[in-house]
């Protein structure tokens, strides 16, 4: 049985929902962003107080299909920024149809019909956060950071991290530098 968790999109997510399900005596298969496959069916008492202790944490427990499908969405982008080691070859959208299950024109429909926003839009953001977290580590060029994330030049990456952020990169990394020395002087 599998039971999807809305909000569920980093590993210290994945240790909230480990440490609840051990708590409730519930033996799991799989563990992922996103969802978690159990080992059995279990109880309505075990699943309202599961849903319960994952509201305490920040997590929701997901029973709407639309939803469901939303958040697998979320969850392919959100692993294919910030946690794949280089970002697909193929299209994004072939990439995404293939990993949830589905047509893409559909999954486009749904998604932009409940989070007001496209796929494209919302890969767009998570790509620029990616950028910021980058340009923080301070380990890759803006050129290294471009290729990584499949850029087709730096001036593009420039140009839609300035239309996202409303500054240009080397602006930001300015900005970052001096929050981090004010930081490091209290």
């Amino acid at each position: 049985m599998k039971l999807y968790i809305k909000y569920m999109v980093s590993l210290r997510c994945k240790m909230i929902v480990t440490q609840e399900l051990l708590a409730l005596g519930i033996k799991y298969v799989v563990l992922d962003l996103g969802m978690v496959e159990i080992f059995e069916d279990i109880t309505d008492e075990q699943r309202e107080i599961f849903k319960q202790r994952l509201l305490e944490s920040g997590l929701e427990l997901m029973d709407d299909k639309r939803s469901i499908l939303i958040e697998k969405v979320k969850n392919v982008v959100t692993e294919m920024v910030h946690y794949s080691e280089e970002l697909p070859r193929v299209n994004y959208s072939d990439y995404i149809a293939e990993k949830v299950g589905y047509d893409y024109t559909y999954l486009a429909t749904i998604f932009s019909e409940t989070k007001g926003i496209t796929i494209q839009q919302y890969i767009i953001l998570h790509k620029i956060e990616r950028v910021k977290e980058l340009m923080l580590y301070d380990e890759l060029t803006l050129t290294e950071i471009a290729h990584s994330l499949h850029y087709s030049s730096v001036a593009h990456l420039s140009t839609q991290f300035k239309k996202v952020t409303g500054l240009t990169p080397t602006f930001y990394k300015t900005l970052a530098r001096k929050r981090r020395s004010v930081l490091e002087n209290l």
